[in-house]
Protein backbone atom coordinates (compact mmCIF):
# COMPACT_ATOMS: atom_id res chain seq x y z
CA UNK A 1 0.00 0.00 0.00
CA UNK A 2 1.28 3.29 -1.03
CA UNK A 3 3.05 5.52 1.85
CA UNK A 4 0.80 8.47 0.87
CA UNK A 5 -2.81 6.41 1.71
CA UNK A 6 -1.17 5.48 4.57
CA UNK A 7 -0.71 9.06 5.80
CA UNK A 8 -3.74 9.89 4.91
CA UNK A 9 -5.09 7.06 7.47
CA UNK A 10 -2.55 7.07 10.51
CA UNK A 11 -4.88 5.71 12.94
CA UNK A 12 -5.11 2.51 10.81
CA UNK A 13 -3.36 -0.61 11.97
CA UNK A 14 -1.20 -1.19 8.51
CA UNK A 15 1.74 -3.33 9.88
CA UNK A 16 3.65 -4.59 12.74
CA UNK A 17 6.61 -4.03 14.20
CA UNK A 18 9.79 -6.40 13.33
CA UNK A 19 10.63 -8.97 16.08
CA UNK A 20 12.81 -11.61 16.93
CA UNK A 21 12.34 -14.55 15.94
CA UNK A 22 10.55 -12.72 12.78
CA UNK A 23 6.38 -12.87 13.01
CA UNK A 24 3.51 -12.56 10.48
CA UNK A 25 0.37 -11.80 11.29
CA UNK A 26 -1.96 -13.78 8.18
CA UNK A 27 -5.97 -12.63 7.90
CA UNK A 28 -8.59 -14.45 6.31
CA UNK A 29 -11.40 -11.56 5.08
CA UNK A 30 -14.98 -12.87 4.12
CA UNK A 31 -15.54 -16.21 5.60
CA UNK A 32 -16.11 -17.78 7.68
CA UNK A 33 -17.40 -20.78 5.14
CA UNK A 34 -17.71 -24.11 5.46
CA UNK A 35 -16.01 -24.65 2.26
CA UNK A 36 -13.03 -22.96 2.65
CA UNK A 37 -12.57 -21.85 6.44
CA UNK A 38 -11.81 -25.78 7.82
CA UNK A 39 -8.93 -26.25 4.88
CA UNK A 40 -7.41 -22.61 6.22
CA UNK A 41 -7.62 -24.17 9.67
CA UNK A 42 -5.88 -27.48 8.58
CA UNK A 43 -3.03 -25.85 7.31
CA UNK A 44 -2.25 -23.44 10.36
CA UNK A 45 -2.43 -26.19 12.57
CA UNK A 46 0.16 -27.92 10.83
CA UNK A 47 2.70 -24.76 11.52
CA UNK A 48 0.85 -24.06 15.46
CA UNK A 49 0.16 -20.45 13.82
CA UNK A 50 -2.43 -18.45 14.71
CA UNK A 51 -4.66 -15.97 12.17
CA UNK A 52 -7.01 -13.41 12.51
CA UNK A 53 -10.45 -13.72 10.62
CA UNK A 54 -12.29 -11.11 9.07
CA UNK A 55 -16.04 -12.37 9.26
CA UNK A 56 -18.95 -10.96 7.16
CA UNK A 57 -21.61 -11.03 9.64
CA UNK A 58 -23.99 -12.56 7.72
CA UNK A 59 -21.59 -15.99 7.28
CA UNK A 60 -21.30 -15.58 11.26
CA UNK A 61 -25.44 -16.09 11.56
CA UNK A 62 -25.08 -18.50 8.75
CA UNK A 63 -22.00 -20.61 9.65
CA UNK A 64 -21.63 -20.53 13.55
CA UNK A 65 -20.85 -24.26 14.16
CA UNK A 66 -17.66 -22.76 12.07
CA UNK A 67 -16.84 -20.11 13.59
CA UNK A 68 -16.79 -21.88 17.45
CA UNK A 69 -13.98 -24.08 15.37
CA UNK A 70 -12.13 -21.13 15.04
CA UNK A 71 -11.58 -19.89 18.14
CA UNK A 72 -11.56 -23.04 19.75
CA UNK A 73 -7.94 -23.68 17.63
CA UNK A 74 -6.64 -20.81 18.82
CA UNK A 75 -7.65 -17.45 16.37
CA UNK A 76 -9.30 -14.24 16.61
CA UNK A 77 -12.51 -13.51 15.13
CA UNK A 78 -13.12 -9.63 13.40
CA UNK A 79 -15.58 -7.28 11.60
CA UNK A 80 -16.13 -6.93 8.32
CA UNK A 81 -18.89 -5.40 8.47
CA UNK A 82 -22.85 -7.31 8.27
CA UNK A 83 -23.15 -6.68 4.42
CA UNK A 84 -19.70 -6.68 3.20
CA UNK A 85 -20.52 -2.78 2.87
CA UNK A 86 -18.07 -0.16 0.88
CA UNK A 87 -17.20 2.65 3.13
CA UNK A 88 -17.28 4.30 0.06
CA UNK A 89 -20.65 3.54 -1.25
CA UNK A 90 -22.93 3.78 1.74
CA UNK A 91 -23.87 6.84 3.67
CA UNK A 92 -22.50 6.68 7.08
CA UNK A 93 -25.24 5.88 9.05
CA UNK A 94 -25.99 2.82 7.20
CA UNK A 95 -22.29 1.57 7.19
CA UNK A 96 -22.05 2.56 11.11
CA UNK A 97 -25.42 0.23 11.43
CA UNK A 98 -23.82 -2.51 9.45
CA UNK A 99 -20.65 -2.86 11.54
CA UNK A 100 -22.20 -2.42 14.93
CA UNK A 101 -24.98 -5.28 13.69
CA UNK A 102 -21.83 -7.89 12.70
CA UNK A 103 -20.11 -6.67 16.24
CA UNK A 104 -23.14 -7.62 18.20
CA UNK A 105 -22.82 -11.43 16.41
CA UNK A 106 -19.26 -11.10 17.30
CA UNK A 107 -19.68 -9.88 20.76
CA UNK A 108 -21.71 -13.02 21.17
CA UNK A 109 -19.12 -15.44 20.42
CA UNK A 110 -16.13 -13.85 21.61
CA UNK A 111 -16.94 -10.80 23.98
CA UNK A 112 -13.96 -7.88 23.49
CA UNK A 113 -13.40 -4.39 24.88
CA UNK A 114 -12.05 -2.92 22.24
CA UNK A 115 -12.26 -5.33 18.81
CA UNK A 116 -10.73 -5.21 15.68
CA UNK A 117 -12.67 -4.31 12.06
CA UNK A 118 -11.22 -4.60 8.32
CA UNK A 119 -13.46 -2.23 5.65
CA UNK A 120 -14.25 -4.12 2.66
CA UNK A 121 -12.07 -3.42 -0.08
CA UNK A 122 -10.01 -1.13 2.20
CA UNK A 123 -12.84 1.23 1.14
CA UNK A 124 -13.50 3.67 3.73
CA UNK A 125 -13.22 7.80 4.12
CA UNK A 126 -11.15 9.68 6.32
CA UNK A 127 -14.21 11.17 8.45
CA UNK A 128 -15.43 7.65 9.05
CA UNK A 129 -11.98 5.95 10.15
CA UNK A 130 -12.10 8.84 12.98
CA UNK A 131 -15.67 7.95 13.69
CA UNK A 132 -15.04 4.06 13.82
CA UNK A 133 -11.76 4.95 15.67
CA UNK A 134 -12.99 5.32 18.91
CA UNK A 135 -14.79 2.16 19.19
CA UNK A 136 -12.46 0.10 17.26
CA UNK A 137 -8.62 -0.88 15.63
CA UNK A 138 -9.41 -0.69 11.91
CA UNK A 139 -6.96 -2.71 10.39
CA UNK A 140 -5.53 -2.76 7.05
CA UNK A 141 -2.64 -4.21 5.17
CA UNK A 142 0.80 -4.02 3.93
CA UNK A 143 0.69 -7.19 2.02
CA UNK A 144 -2.77 -8.08 -0.22
CA UNK A 145 -2.19 -11.46 -1.85
CA UNK A 146 -4.70 -10.79 -4.48
CA UNK A 147 -5.97 -14.02 -3.94
CA UNK A 148 -9.62 -13.82 -5.21
CA UNK A 149 -8.41 -12.78 -8.89
CA UNK A 150 -9.10 -15.42 -10.92
CA UNK A 151 -7.16 -14.29 -13.64
CA UNK A 152 -3.95 -14.58 -11.60
CA UNK A 153 -2.24 -17.70 -11.83
CA UNK A 154 -1.71 -19.22 -8.29
CA UNK A 155 2.33 -19.96 -9.12
CA UNK A 156 2.78 -16.25 -9.54
CA UNK A 157 0.15 -15.03 -6.99
CA UNK A 158 2.73 -17.09 -4.21
CA UNK A 159 5.86 -15.89 -5.61
CA UNK A 160 5.03 -12.18 -5.45
CA UNK A 161 3.17 -12.85 -1.80
CA UNK A 162 7.09 -14.15 -0.81
CA UNK A 163 8.69 -11.35 -3.06
CA UNK A 164 6.64 -8.88 -1.07
CA UNK A 165 6.37 -10.37 2.54
CA UNK A 166 8.76 -8.38 5.00
CA UNK A 167 9.00 -9.42 9.03
CA UNK A 168 5.83 -8.06 10.66
CA UNK A 169 3.85 -7.66 7.49
CA UNK A 170 -0.44 -7.81 8.13
CA UNK A 171 -1.20 -10.51 5.04
CA UNK A 172 -4.57 -10.37 3.46
CA UNK A 173 -5.75 -14.04 2.26
CA UNK A 174 -9.42 -14.68 1.61
CA UNK A 175 -11.60 -17.68 3.15
CA UNK A 176 -14.04 -17.74 0.21
CA UNK A 177 -15.14 -19.64 -2.78
CA UNK A 178 -13.90 -17.03 -5.28
CA UNK A 179 -10.57 -17.76 -3.65
CA UNK A 180 -10.29 -21.37 -3.67
CA UNK A 181 -8.06 -21.99 -6.43
CA UNK A 182 -5.57 -19.56 -5.64
CA UNK A 183 -5.72 -19.66 -1.61
CA UNK A 184 -5.55 -23.66 -1.60
CA UNK A 185 -2.32 -23.60 -3.68
CA UNK A 186 -0.81 -20.45 -1.99
CA UNK A 187 -1.38 -20.59 1.33
CA UNK A 188 0.61 -24.17 2.27
CA UNK A 189 3.55 -23.32 0.21
CA UNK A 190 3.62 -19.66 1.71
CA UNK A 191 3.40 -21.37 5.53
CA UNK A 192 6.04 -23.99 4.93
CA UNK A 193 8.08 -21.15 2.91
CA UNK A 194 8.14 -18.64 6.04
CA UNK A 195 7.74 -21.51 8.95
CA UNK A 196 11.34 -23.10 6.58
CA UNK A 197 13.00 -19.51 7.32
CA UNK A 198 12.06 -18.92 10.74
CA UNK A 199 9.29 -17.16 10.85
CA UNK A 200 6.43 -17.49 13.39
CA UNK A 201 2.53 -16.97 12.63
CA UNK A 202 0.50 -14.71 15.26
CA UNK A 203 -3.21 -13.65 15.56
CA UNK A 204 -3.46 -9.28 16.05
Amino acid sequence: MPELVRGLFPDCLWTMPATDPPTLYLTFDDGPIPEETPFVLEQLARYEARGTFFCVGENLERHPEVARQVLAEGHRLANHTYHHLSGWRHARPAYLADVARCQAVLQALQPEARPLLRPPYGRITRGLARELHATHQVVMWDLLTCDYDRDYAPAQCLATAIRLTRPGSIVVFHDSVKASPNLRYVLPRYLGHFAGLGYRFAAL
